[in-house]
């Protein structure tokens, strides 16, 4: 599994109402996407939820490379280049990725951070892992994932929950305006037995 994040920086006076029609439009093609467990249309807008200028965002949770690779060659996502141009799409292997107990996301919280040099790398992971199957379990969150840029050595923390912004998750909160879900079903909760 991998994880792939993109953005992009809109102007102040930009009309976000065309990002909500436009998720709406093109969210319904991806919600049986082949080789996807989820994809959500994400936007910060200034001024609400903390968020200090406009930006427009997807996040993907793909099962393997090959459907990664075929997003990026088949020309879905030329369909973003011509809207925004063209960004760095950040690709991390996924080192957990678990279902939550509930049916729908509004927001997505996301987290980056460096692993330091002299920690214990092995234990950092297991650590990880193991926070993220526990952050999957609670109430009002669909997904919670970890993954990993051995590039960098940093981690992401990404959980899609119910729950509004109020200082009670880490990371920076984004909107869901649109979340397609084809495979998220087939996703392990929670701690695997």
């Amino acid at each position: 599994m991998l994880t792939a994040f993109y953005m992009h920086r809109l102007p102040a006076d930009y009309d976000t109402g065309v990002l909500h029609t436009r998720a709406r439009q093109r969210g319904a093609l991806w919600d049986a996407a082949p080789d996807l467990y989820f994809k959500a249309f994400l936007l910060r807008e200034s001024g609400h939820y903390g968020a200090a200028e406009n930006n427009y965002a997807s996040l993907y949770l793909w099962r393997h490379d090959a459907a990664f690779s075929e997003f990026i060659t088949k020309g879905s996502y030329l369909n973003v280049t011509k809207s925004f141009g063209r960004a760095p799409i950040y690709v991390e292997g996924a080192l957990d990725a678990r279902r939550g107990p509930s049916s729908s996301a509004r927001f997505v919280y996301r987290e980056t951070f460096a692993i330091p040099d002299d920690a214990d790398l092995n234990a950092t992971l297991a650590r990880e892992i193991a926070q993220n199957r526990e952050a999957a379990m609670r109430q009002r969150v669909f997904a919670s994932v970890v993954s990993l840029d051995t590039q960098r050595w940093t981690l992401t923390r990404v959980l899609l929950s119910e729950e509004e912004p109020r200082g009670k998750h880490a990371g920076t909160a984004w909107e869901i305006l649109h979340l397609a879900h084809p495979l998220a079903h087939t996703l392990d909760t929670g701690i695997a037995a």
